[in-house]
């Protein structure tokens, strides 16, 4: 016999393992997601996929329709645009936050994942796309958390996905990945100077650049 404590785990595990396999490519935009099939994929019941399913559409990787089931969320170049129209107007000022707020300890992490981002990022033999697409959420999500500020957390909470759904840096010409790379860099010199203002305008430009990369793909 089930209990509710074993139905919850058996839940977020289901959630975990969905949510990675959308955010790290496996599961694309747009791909259906059978309830039956993916509780055979995960090794669990059809209650907590579906369970599961509800949580990432609540948090926005999930798209549920009545009859037509769940798929992969996917966005037109209107729905990107409309994204970036939030990020712009609250990850800057998230990151002028954490200026004021950065540990060395927090320093010296983002600085690491700027590094490794740079080495996989860079063309070349060793180049990795898929592991630069994590490094890039972790680095975004750290910023957040450094930021300290729950209310604008929250509401970055989903759009900030959205490009990382759409392996964002598969589309991305050379020059446009270098301006990325080089940008993850300079927002930590920004924030090891405890400039507020140049962290921010960082960010706008990174935001920019990323914005005229993934809307002008999907036009």
């Amino acid at each position: 016999m089930t209990t509710t404590a074993g139905a919850s785990r058996a839940s977020e595990r289901a959630q975990a393992a969905l949510r990675e396999a959308i955010l790290g490519g496996e599961l694309a935009p747009g791909a259906h997601l059978g309830e039956v099939e993916l509780a055979e994929r995960l090794g669990v019941s059809r209650t907590p996929v579906r369970e599961a399913l509800a949580r990432l559409a609540a948090e926005g990787l999930v798209e549920a329709h009545a009859h037509r089931g769940a798929r992969v969320v996917s966005f037109s170049p209107e729905d990107l645009d409309g994204i970036f129209d939030v990020r712009l107007a609250l990850e800057p000022r998230a990151t002028g936050r954490a200026a004021a707020r950065a540990t060395a300890a927090d320093l010296d992490a983002l600085d690491d994942l700027a590094a490794r981002m740079l080495a996989v990022g860079t063309r070349g033999p060793a180049q990795d796309l898929d592991a630069l697409v994590g490094l890039n959420r972790e680095f975004h999500a750290r910023l957040l958390d450094v930021a300290a500020a729950p209310a604008l957390s929250a509401a970055l909470g989903n759009v900030v996905h959205a490009p990382v759904v759409l392996r964002t840096f598969h589309t991305y010409d050379p020059a446009s990945l270098a301006r990325s790379l080089a940008h993850h860099a300079e927002i930590v010199a920004a924030l090891r100077a405890g400039d507020a203002d140049w962290a921010s305008s960082v960010m706008r430009s990174h935001l920019g650049n990323a914005r005229a990369v993934m809307v002008g793909s999907r036009s």
